[in-house]
């Protein structure tokens, strides 16, 4: 498959008369996106508000962050079987709406939900403070249930990145990428020196609002399959998960995954990237079992010389991660993981609730566990009277002053583990 992404940069987003995209800029009419959210009978209210990077802005408690975009040609369109229909999309052409995201935010719905500051020390941690964000907090009707909530939420999110993203169907992009990843027979005869090299890409589907989607379908009842790359890249992947902010992969990551990316930029030079191995993360042990064992049938199968693991989440995950790894690397496949730690606020704990002597090629996203001081700021997106609860708060995390002492968990992005942040190693 072969897929263009034009890429239209937006510097800067505005209220307006009419949505559209000019001069670098995204106009939002607020009227005309509120009604488009409030057609879902589920929610009461929203309200609609803009942060740009370098503000003195709080957002929180974010949900989800997407990435707008449109199919110009190809088959299928954005998040197929969700606001498009069930085709399959990675090639043609999408046009990309760079440097903007929706973010979705509200009452939370458990105690796993997210911050995202425009400016100062905890921008540092999060992807998203660099981006030009169209904020969408969200008040749903009484008496819904905590998933008939995530439901509506994640679909009014994915209704405003797909209604922001048509407006720039026929704009030209400011550049234009291109990926291709070729049938298996075809690839391996076009680098047959290079080591082949696949993705294996772990997706949280333990329930209980842990949940992700491919094509539309909740990934806990898939069994592990292959995916073109460009599958991923072109939105066939979406978030519905309410987990630690720190470590969950929102739309945004899966839209624009880096390990996909990076793996693109070195093919055909020093390695042969043959494709993605989509699994699940599961709660009961068979479960496990099925998985891992498919995992490592499927690299087998590809003819893989090497594999790259990606997790999301921590504690339970753990053990499906260490158990691909020993698995893969037991069919003579060289392997490394990509995970995060929850090592204790010294760094001192152990990092991962399993182990295994296989596991001897890890890429950390850094400790959730530290601690961080966010200062106030001027303009809170969303509410704060949940911080004490959210995973990584603590009773006396939100100061008198509108300050948050808080383990870096609460941070969206912060150690993500297909290393899309910007934490580093010295």
């Amino acid at each position: 498959m072969r897929l263009e992404l034009g890429r239209i940069t937006i510097k800067q987003i505005q209220f307006g008369d009419a949505t559209k995209v000019a001069g670098g800029v995204l106009f939002v009419n607020k009227a005309e996106l509120e009604n488009l959210v409030l057609e879902d009978e589920h929610i009461k209210s929203v309200k609609i508000e803009l942060a740009h990077p370098g503000e003195k802005t709080r957002i929180t408690p974010v949900k989800d962050v997407i990435e707008p975009r449109v199919k110009v040609s190809g088959r299928g369109g954005v998040f197929p079987g969700i606001r498009s229909k069930v085709d399959v999309v990675g090639e043609g052409r999408t046009n990309v709406l760079s440097g903007a995201a929706v973010v979705t935010c509200g009452k939370i719905v458990g105690f796993q939900e997210g911050i995202v500051d425009m400016s100062g020390p905890g921008a540092q941690y999060t992807p998203f403070s660099a981006l030009c964000n169209v904020c969408l907090v969200i008040e749903a009707k009484d008496g819904l249930s905590p998933y008939e909530y995530e439901a509506a939420a994640r679909m009014a999110g994915f209704k405003a990145a797909e209604y922001l993203g048509a407006k720039a169907k026929d704009a030209t992009p400011d550049t234009v990428e291109v990926y291709e990843t070729k049938p298996l027979t075809e690839s391996i005869a076009e680098y047959p020196a290079l080591p082949k090299v696949g993705y294996v890409y772990m997706l949280q589907t333990q329930g209980l609002l842990h949940d992700t989607y491919v094509y539309g379908v909740d990934a806990k009842k898939i069994v592990p399959t292959i995916l073109y790359p460009t599958e991923v890249m072109d939105g066939a992947i979406v978030s519905g998960n309410c987990v630690s902010a720190c470590d969950k992969n929102t739309t945004y990551h899966h839209q624009n995954n880096p390990i996909i990316h990076d793996l693109y930029e070195r093919h055909g030079k020093d390695l042969n990237f043959v494709g993605v191995i989509i699994t699940n993360e599961n709660v009961y042990l068979a479960d496990k079992e099925r998985s891992s064992n498919w995992t490592a049938k499927l690299c087998r199968y590809l003819g893989l010389d090497a594999a790259l693991v990606s997790q999301e989440g921590f504690g339970n995950p753990d053990t499906d991660l260490i158990m691909n790894c020993k698995k893969i690397e037991a069919e003579g496949i060289k392997t490394v993981i990509v995970t995060d730690e929850y090592a204790g606020r010294d760094g001192k704990s152990q990092s991962l609730a399993d182990a295994d002597p296989a596991a001897d090629a890890v890429v950390t996203g850094g400790n959730a566990n530290e601690l961080i001081v966010l200062p106030p700021m001027d303009r809170v997106i969303g509410m704060l009277d949940y911080t004490d609860k959210i995973a990584g708060g603590f009773a006396g995390s939100l100061r008198a002053d509108g300050s948050i002492e808080a383990e870096i968990q609460v941070i969206t992005g912060a150690t993500n583990e297909m290393g899309f942040n910007k934490m580093r190693a010295n």
